[in-house]
């Protein structure tokens, strides 16, 4: 297991680098701990769930993680995302008031790879340079202007002055980043995806920080895009949030 990864699963899920690479469950209080991961929505993951080396994770409140240790303490991981295992974990959040948020696989990559030109120039963004980005929904997938997780690279792709791609990394953590893509339709399946990720991916790595690559489950595209460029399956994860109440 690449030993970034399980430190910083070790950080985000309040327990240590051998729980993370054994092969035993593991439950924990959440404790907002020093270089874990960030995101728009920090502070309000009251549960998050984690299959890794062929075992679960979990940390969030007390009272919701007593209760998901009497069901899974022995429970594998390798159909625990199933829609019938969610649904039952969905049942029990419900008992708290909670209900699950997302569940994406994650990738990273670990090596350089070689990009395939698809015929367009390059453009690269750092820091308050993405800034003009902000508003632009085209790139809503590349940039996220999270205050607590910043953007910190934006690589273009251009095409006659025009961009139609863009690949952005955040910093979800000291020492891992996020990419995330965005194509305009019209330039979609023409290889632009792989070029900008692959490329972007190997600048993070020259800076010394894992890229990591999060996407839907049945967004086949966006998978198809994140094993071209070189990544490689590594965690799946959850995430529960505090239902609202409509009465309100």
């Amino acid at each position: 297991m690449n030993g970034i990864l399980a430190r910083q699963l070790a950080i985000d899920y309040c327990c240590s680098v051998d729980d993370v690479t054994g092969k035993s469950n593991v439950f924990s209080v959440f404790e907002p701990l020093d270089g874990r991961r960030r995101w728009k929505d920090d502070g309000d993951r009251p549960f998050s769930m984690c299959a890794v080396n062929g075992k679960l994770l979990f940390t969030g409140r007390e009272d919701i993680i007593s209760k998901v240790r009497e069901h899974y303490a022995e429970e594998g991981a390798e159909w625990s995302f199933e829609y019938k295992a969610l649904r039952k974990l969905d049942d029990i959040l419900h008992e708290f008031g909670c209900g699950i948020k997302m569940a994406h696989p994650f990738y990273i990559s670990e090596e350089k790879s070689e990009a395939k030109d698809p015929g367009t120039d390059i453009r690269i963004y750092r820091d308050g340079e993405i800034e003009q980005f902000r508003g632009d929904g085209r790139w809503d997938e590349a940039f996220y202007f999270a205050e607590n997780a910043p953007d910190r690279i934006g690589i273009a792709a251009v095409l006659n002055g025009e961009i139609i791609g863009m690949a952005g990394a955040s910093e979800d953590s000291p020492t891992m980043r996020q990419i995330g893509i965005n194509v305009l339709p019209g330039f979609r399946g023409k290889g632009i995806a792989e070029y900008l990720v692959t490329t972007l991916k190997n600048m993070i790595l020259d800076e010394g920080y894992l890229p990591f690559y999060g996407t839907s489950m049945s967004h086949l595209a966006s998978q198809r895009v994140a094993l071209s460029a070189g990544f490689r399956t590594a965690w799946t994860e959850l995430t529960a949030e505090k239902i609202k109440n409509t009465e309100e």
